[in-house]
């Protein structure tokens, strides 16, 4: 098979913000507003590459659209090879830094430049890549903030109904530990021994409260306790990771591979969970990859489950999918849930169609 033979012409990023129909409340912030920047990478033969980013903040769209749109005029006229372009665009803001919103600017890139690709060759991202189109297991992410205990049950009910869930995931960091204890207790008795949960501390936590309050869960049967502590603070997660039985998770805000491998050496984590948008796309996430594979490190996603998906289907070390549904409305074919499993459409790319009557309605200026 002759490999597609792709030229950029030009990159479109379009700002929308979704309305959350629930609203992230942890420890850190409130979140009722979703920002998503839509990336449309046109080439000279006609394929487009779709890709988009979700920068928690409205505010942030205002950077990070004019530097894609940047990318699109120093990249246009190059062969479209998404590893030459990852690292050409890396380098171009080699200056400013390769973390921040310099490396979640080139992450969007890639994942639209990765679909294309794909698009051309008549096949799936997956199967591009070696894999095959299939199932991936998930948990539901979408609810149990820090809510009262019995708003908690109805809501577990129904996130795990929602698609067949296994495994879903409660946030915690009440101001007082036992009621983090309640919340969680709350579920189990919603949803059953049977359903495996992960916590989250969204960071809002000093080393010392987490010491006390990891010690305190340790007895709860919890899947993982993510991130208790601010993401840098490997010196921190490092004792955590000795002393708490509790597998510890981080990695959402793993900037490229090389800080995947950083806390592997530091031994600061049991279980690793890159960002897309942060670890590089799908280029940055399948050199993450390689580097878990060779620890024997399980490897799960951190939202974007169009694109996990497709790279966990040939993860060595993959473990779960985290499952949001927040870029749902403003897509044409939203992927399909069941038995507890996200199923990748037999189409070409990503799958990734815009439904513009939705994008016209949330479009924001950026």
């Amino acid at each position: 098979m002759q490999a597609p033979s792709l030229t950029v012409r030009s990159i479109t990023a379009r700002a929308v913000v979704l309305r959350l129909k629930r609203p992230v409340v942890a420890r850190i912030a409130t979140i009722t507003d979703w920002p998503l920047i839509l990336i449309d990478l046109f080439t000279e033969e006609g394929i487009v590459g779709r890709s988009y980013l979700e920068p928690y903040t409205v505010k942030t769209m205002r950077y990070l659209v004019p530097a894609l749109q940047d990318l699109g005029d120093a990249l246009r006229g190059r062969r479209l090879a998404p590893t030459e372009l990852y690292e050409l665009a890396r380098k171009s803001l080699h200056f400013v830094g390769y973390e921040g919103q310099s490396m979640i600017a080139v992450a969007g890139l890639d994942m639209a430049a990765w679909d294309a690709l794909a698009k051309a060759a008549g096949m799936p991202l997956c199967v591009l890549l070696g894999g095959s189109a299939g199932s991936v297991k998930a948990y539901n992410s979408n609810g149990l903030w820090l809510q009262p205990p019995e708003q908690l049950e109805s809501d577990a009910i129904a996130l795990r109904n929602e698609g067949g869930f296994s495994a879903l995931k409660i946030r915690l960091g009440r101001d007082r530990p036992r009621d983090d204890i309640a919340a969680i207790e709350a579920v189990r008795c919603a949803i059953g021994e049977d359903v495996e949960l992960m916590a989250d501390f969204n960071q809002g936590l000093n080393l010392g409260e987490a010491l006390q309050r990891c010690h305190m869960l340790d007895d709860q049967g919890l899947a993982w306790i993510e991130e208790p502590i601010v993401y840098d603070n490997l010196d921190g997660y490092a004792q955590l990771t000795a002393e708490i039985d509790t597998p510890i998770q981080i990695g959402e805000n793993f900037y490229g591979p090389r800080a995947l491998h950083t806390a592997l050496q530091a031994k600061a984590c049991d279980l690793v969970m890159p960002d897309f948008m942060r670890i590089g796309g799908v280029t940055g996430w399948m050199r993450a990859a390689g580097i878990a594979g060779a620890w024997g490190t399980p490897m799960s996603t951190h939202l974007y489950p169009e694109v996990a998906a497709h790279v966990m289907r040939v993860t060595e070390t993959a473990h779960w999918l985290e499952w949001q549904d927040w870029a749902d409305p403003i897509l044409q074919k939203p992927y399909e849930i069941r038995d507890g499993a996200l199923h990748i459409p037999d189409v070409p790319g990503l799958g990734l169609d815009w439904n513009e009557d939705a994008v016209s309605h949330y479009l924001a200026n950026a």
